[in-house]
């Protein structure tokens, strides 16, 4: 691979709760299982870095949980950017999941959604490396006003843009500004709506076991999906994002790219956990 991917978001710790329902408003619900497990961006990362690629975590993070992340990443061979800041700790997103596999979170980012003014001047990208922004990024805007400052130096890289479910919270001039340098959209069906008429070269819309829908130059290409017995859907994204990072990094075609994405999307969803992407060599026993 000739790149790296830069990643630009937040690193968390998932408080993973695993129960029969979500709970109503003043109730109380006893979890069957309980794991704290480093995830949010480091989900993204340790799947590209299990595909192969060389990875640079350019966000935030701070002390205290702060440790337990960064010994994830040292485990897969992910470099930092900065120091551990002081201004807070590393954040904490609380994952409901229930028995069918599907998860409902609670964010607090912390140190990690705090990005001062000139953090990334440091990071250059190159013009073979793809770098990775989240919607979370934008929701606070001095933090927008640090990417909107540094994107005009990407030029060259590959952008891929994960809005994330809280897309629609992001105020539409801030995000039109962001999506100006943006080359891949990567979201779920229902944050695909949100973003129906925003203007992008590629688009990916992750449509669970029945695959993706890729639109690019004014056509639409269905990528099948790989149905299987989900028991953690918590992550799933993620995997799908670093492991078509790292597929473009390593000159993989898009449509390949998406598919091997796919594959290890539904590789994740088999296994506990947020971080649970295959390894490179996994993924091809699983494709065959």
């Amino acid at each position: 691979m000739s790149g790296r991917l830069i990643h630009t978001g937040q690193v968390v710790l998932d408080l993973v709760m695993r129960v029969p329902g979500l709970p109503v408003s003043g109730g109380d619900l006893m979890a069957s299982s309980t794991a704290l497990l480093p995830g949010g961006g480091f989900n993204v990362m340790a799947a590209a870095a299990r595909a192969g690629a060389d990875v640079l975590y350019a966000g935030l993070h701070g002390g205290g949980f702060g440790e337990l992340a960064r010994a994830a990443m040292a485990v897969e061979g992910i470099t930092l950017a900065h120091a551990p800041s002081a201004e807070g700790d590393t954040g904490i997103v609380v994952a409901l999941l229930e028995d069918d596999g599907e998860r409902t979170f609670i964010t607090g980012t912390d140190a990690g959604g705090r990005m001062p003014p000139g953090l990334l001047d440091a990071v250059t990208p190159a013009n073979r490396d793809v770098v990775y922004l989240t919607g979370y990024s934008l929701l606070d805007g001095s933090n927008a006003k640090v990417f909107l400052e540094w994107l005009p130096r990407t030029a060259g890289a590959t952008v891929l843009f994960d809005p994330g479910p809280l897309v629609g919270e992001i105020p539409t001039d801030r995000l039109t500004a962001v999506l100006a340098y943006v080359d891949i959209v990567s979201c779920s069906t229902r944050e695909a709506k949100i973003l129906e008429t925003a203007d992008v070269e590629v688009l990916i819309v992750r449509e669970g076991p029945t695959g993706c829908r890729v639109v690019h130059g004014g056509h639409s290409v269905t990528v099948p999906g790989f149905p299987v017995a989900a028991v953690d859907t918590n992550g799933a994204g993620d995997a799908h994002c670093g492991v078509l990072a790292a597929e473009l990094l390593a000159g993989t075609g898009l449509l390949e790219a998406v598919r091997r994405a796919n594959g290890a999307a539904a590789i994740a969803v088999t296994r506990q956990g947020p971080a649970t992407s295959p390894t490179r060599a996994e993924l091809d026993a699983f494709l065959g």
